[in-house]
């Protein structure tokens, strides 16, 4: 599938739990990423959902290198990052670049915006452009949107939508076909937000980028997304296009998700079914057997604690679902 440009197979991310001061020993693990396959296509937005602590963020970092996976596979445009060293791993990371969560600890105080931006031009010489550096920086500020008069600024002269189009600037610098979002918007006011998700629309038109964006805000990811992942405790539980995620979800955790939206209109409040989850979100580091939402799920069976479901496309469902019970639910639209 040549239009694949971000591959994950079985990706999972363990952080190891150990006991003693001196003599460590590993007593258990925080399955943070456990299993998960997932397709980026070229031009595309791949939005993630899920609660807190779901593991979109570390799903974020391996997909960038920032964290090692325990094992799997990430291949970017047929390049495997698990597998590549030295210089073939630093050539391949510049197809994929991340902006992060929060605009005011992910730029350094002590450097200038020309310096923030410029930085990945230091550790790629060879992907500086003809024309320099400094025109480089400038040429980038402008297509954020910030005046490139600027360049000598520090962060904390900026406000928190600036910010952030300062660290799109910083992951445009390399020109990567992939941009991984953090979160991008959750620290920023609505009418910023509204801006910033514009200029990555902008952006994907003028440029062909493909994104990974991780969100809390249902509202935000229908906006911007082609296809849709719902996360529970490491694992990928549904994924459709937005009509199928949003209009008819399958999965009970997605169903719950979306009849948690706040409806705006009073007046609606009471004609909707909201689905009120019992108990509390289980520990990563000791998920339940079987299907991994079976504690909290209405639906759940004996069958459920025995069998794992598979992420597949199951016989009432327009779109692949991890439930041994799928069923189609419609829902009012109100976000």
């Amino acid at each position: 599938m040549s239009d694949v440009v971000l591959e994950t197979r079985d990706l999972v991310k363990h952080f190891p739990i150990s006991k003693g001061v001196v003599l460590k020993t590993q007593v258990g693990a925080v399955r943070a990423v456990d299993g998960v396959n997932l397709q980026l296509r070229r031009g595309e937005t791949l939005g993630i959902v899920g609660e807190s602590g779901c593991g979109k963020s570390t799903l974020a970092k391996l997909l960038v290198g920032l964290e090692k996976p325990t094992r799997g596979e990430i291949q970017v445009r047929g390049d495997d990052l698990t597998r590549l060293t030295g210089t073939a791993l630093r050539r391949a990371r510049r197809n994929i670049q991340m902006v992060m969560q929060d605009p005011y600890t992910s730029l350094n105080p002590r450097m200038t915006v020309g310096d923030i931006i410029g930085e990945p031009f230091d550790i790629h010489p060879d992907a500086v452009p003809g024309y320099g550096k400094a025109r480089a920086v400038r040429d980038l500020l402008d297509i954020v949107g910030l005046n490139p008069d600027h360049i000598n600024r520090y962060p904390h002269q900026f406000s928190g939508g600036q910010r952030q189009r300062i660290g799109i600037a910083r992951a445009l610098a390399l020109r990567p076909e992939i941009i991984v979002c953090d979160e991008p918007v959750s620290a920023l006011d609505v009418s910023i937000q509204g801006q910033v998700i514009n200029l990555l629309e902008s952006l994907q038109r003028e440029l062909g980028l493909s994104y990974v964006f991780i969100a809390h805000d249902l509202s935000v990811v229908r906006h911007i997304s082609d296809r849709v992942a719902v996360m529970y405790l490491g694992k990928i539980v549904e994924t459709g296009n937005d009509v199928a995620i949003y209009d008819q979800p399958t999965h009970p955790y997605t169903q719950a998700l979306l009849s948690a939206v706040p409806v705006p209109d009073p007046r609606l409040r009471g004609h909707r079914d909201q689905i009120m989850l019992e108990g509390d979100v289980p520990s990563p580091a000791d998920p339940p057997s079987g299907c991994r939402f079976r504690t909290r799920c209405w639906k759940a069976q004996p069958h459920c604690a025995d069998q794992e479901p598979r992420l597949e496309l199951r016989q009432r469902s327009s779109h692949p679902s991890a439930c041994h019970y799928a069923e189609p639910r419609i829902t009012t639209r109100h976000y």
